[in-house]
């Protein structure tokens, strides 16, 4: 997105690239009105200029909504800058103030409170660690009491950089404020659903307010995805804010024809010395992956897949076909080249001794067949995986090719949306999205999304019957997530046991997650494996295999899957627990089940009553839920029917 003529990318000096100030003025709206470094090289500190790639951050920063809430926390992610791949993650920080509590008050204040929020933008994503800092920070320039005091703002950005210069992304740091154990306990059974909307890339829609949960709940959802807030977010961000119509139309013009080729040259897998860069990048021989990417532009890394480069190191090509794919909602040019591959599977096995050598030094996940599920308990991630750079998905992948390219290719995750981004949802270079938005008007437009997930409620809501049955969870599905949330809900109550166990805390919950996506990889593996696929959901396996995220991982050996059980962790036979699960979940999710709910509360309610008036009340009362319950065992039956089938 880098303009012709710009200025080279200044070099930051830590993982904090900059501390941002933004205040509400009641003429010209939400602005920038400090920043350390300026935002823009050669003005100062309290400039309102903004890089265009940015021009939203004030908005992010200062969410709608917020004059109704003393405080509140927002993340954030912002399109990359001077052409670089990687996305920039936004924590913020909002309070506001009487304007008569302030010592010095500035000739601008006109209103009763003063709205501000201080952010920092992070190359990193740690977003709970950089929250707490932050707090502390916001809190103690508030306490100020005097906006213009702003060196307590730059010592903040000398101290994140040299606390966070050494910081590394494995393990609890990245994870530092995202409960899992608090998400099951809320969405329960639909936690999975969610997992699987992700998967299968759908445009998906967070909405609560205040800000602060919506953006905990989306992120801890991605949580669950083995190795993504890690790793797999640094594409997630690439749109183009709109300026006119006039522009939009330009931008038509510009685009590439799809007889155009595109080349990215990637460093041969096979001689890839591994090391350490400045700011924590792995660096393949001696040129940074990042550097690999810079030379491609940004409208055509959107539009166009990646190439591969050959052990001569020439740049092969990958022609864009001029039709579209009547098998999935997206173009065939994100259908990666066999011939490519096969190239590249060959000089992956003059290597292949080194590999496996490599994979028996690594912890095993795989599940012993014998024995039960529940007895089997996946390991904690212990922070010393071994990453290499994908050679299609540009991701740092582990030995399971972990995490999948889902945020790629114009998938975007926006934790938060302010309501001056919201034509991304009907963006034509955006493909689908993860986003949460705490203004109504984005959850009233259902068009523009495939499912719209109400927090508060804990209710998930799918637009299309097709898609809902695709998500009907199986058999085997309802016992794993009945096993997560037995497992969280069983000591919940004990003050001092809660949440500090591993089995039911935190990281038991991601781990179980990661040996369920690590169990569906490798049985799509196998020959002949309808029926291990069917604990899956046959549909749903399907329709994932149309995704982009499944065709990048596909498209590359994972020899350390060949380790794992490649059966579901739940398989084994029905029996009348499943049946009871199956009752259950079809009352809790369905509108049958709901007024049968319904209709039992209210004639619980008229029992505790008194006298003659209960039992007339009891027998409509009864009489009602006998036509509900027939009506919604009969269909009940035919969707059983239907699954056994």
């Amino acid at each position: 997105m880098e303009k012709r003529g710009a200025p080279p990318a200044p070099a930051p000096r830590g993982p904090v690239l900059h501390i941002v100030v933004v205040g509400f003025h009641h003429k010209k709206g939400c602005q920038v009105e400090f920043s350390y470094p300026p935002l823009k090289p050669g003005e100062g500190h309290d400039s309102h200029g903004l890089p265009e790639e940015w021009k939203y951050l004030p908005f992010l920063a200062l969410p709608d909504g917020a004059h109704n809430y003393q405080e509140d926390t927002v993340f954030f992610h912002l399109p990359p800058r001077y052409g670089d791949r990687t996305t920039v993650y936004g924590v913020s920080c909002y309070r506001q103030i009487e304007a008569k509590a302030l010592k010095v008050r500035q000739a601008d204040i006109t209103r009763e409170t003063v709205q501000k929020s201080v952010c920092v933008l992070s190359q990193l994503p740690l977003y709970g660690l950089l929250q707490a800092k932050l707090q502390l920070i916001t809190h103690a320039y508030f306490e100020e009491k005097d906006f213009t005091q702003i060196s307590i703002l730059k010592e903040l950005y000398d101290h994140m950089n040299s606390s966070l210069g050494s910081t590394s992304l494995e393990g609890s740091q990245a994870y530092l404020g995202l409960s899992p154990r608090d998400l099951v306990l809320h969405f329960r059974h639909k936690v999975l659903i969610l997992f699987k909307l992700i998967l299968l890339e759908k445009k998906v829609l967070f909405y609560i307010s205040p800000v602060n949960r919506l953006v905990g709940a989306l992120m801890t959802v991605l949580s669950l995805f083995p190795g993504m807030i890690e790793h797999g977010l640094t594409d997630c961000s690439h749109y183009r804010p709109r300026k006119s119509i006039s522009e939009d139309a330009g931008l038509q013009e510009n685009t590439p024809r799809l007889d155009d080729y595109v080349s990215v040259s990637a460093a041969d897998n096979s001689n890839t010395n591994l090391g350490m860069g400045k700011g924590g990048r792995k660096m393949a021989g001696n040129h940074s992956l990042e550097g690999q990417k810079a030379n491609v532009p940004f409208s055509q890394s959107e539009k166009t897949c990646n190439g591969a480069q050959s052990s001569n190191g020439t740049v092969q090509r990958l022609k864009v076909p001029s039709r579209t794919s009547p098998a999935s909602s997206e173009s065939d040019w994100e259908t990666l080249d066999p011939s490519i591959l096969e190239e590249s599977n060959l000089r992956e096995g003059e290597h292949e001794n080194t590999a496996s050598e490599q994979a028996e030094n690594l912890p095993s996940k795989g599940m012993s067949s014998e024995s039960l599920p529940i007895t089997v308990q996946p390991q904690a991630n212990t922070g010393h995986t071994v990453l290499v750079p994908g050679l299609v998905s540009g991701l740092e992948e582990d030995q399971y090719g972990m995490p999948l390219a889902i945020f790629t290719k114009g998938y975007l995750c926006l934790p938060y949306m302010a309501l001056q981004q919201h034509h991304l949802l009907s963006d034509v270079t955006v493909r689908g999205f993860v986003a949460g938005a705490t203004n109504i008007l984005f959850r009233q437009q259902k068009h523009l999304s495939d499912a719209i997930v109400e927090i508060e409620d804990a209710h998930v809501q799918i637009h299309d019957p097709e898609l809902r049955k695709i998500l009907n969870p199986t058999t085997a599905d309802l016992r794993f997530a009945d096993y997560l949330v037995k497992h969280v809900t069983e000591n919940r109550d004990d003050v001092f046991l809660d949440g500090t166990g591993w089995e039911g805390g935190d990281e038991w919950i991601r781990a179980q997650f990661s040996a369920y996506l690590h169990a569906l990889l490798a049985a799509v593996l196998q020959p002949d494996n309808e029926k291990t696929l069917s604990d899956f959901g046959m549909a749903f396996v399907a329709a994932w295999k149309n995704t982009h995220n499944y065709r990048v991982w596909n498209s590359n050996k994972h020899s350390a899957l060949a380790e794992v059980n490649s059966s579901h962790p739940f398989q084994g036979q029905y029996s009348v627990s499943d049946v009871k699960l199956r009752l259950s979940h079809s009352v809790q999710n369905s509108e049958r089940g709901k007024k049968i709910g319904n209709v039992m509360v209210s004639t619980s309610r008229n029992v505790v009553q008194t006298g003659k008036a209960v039992g007339q009340s009891v027998g409509g009362a009864f009489t009602s839920a006998k036509s509900a319950m027939s009506s919604w065992f009969s269909t009940f039956t035919q969707s059983t029917q239907s699954l056994g089938d």
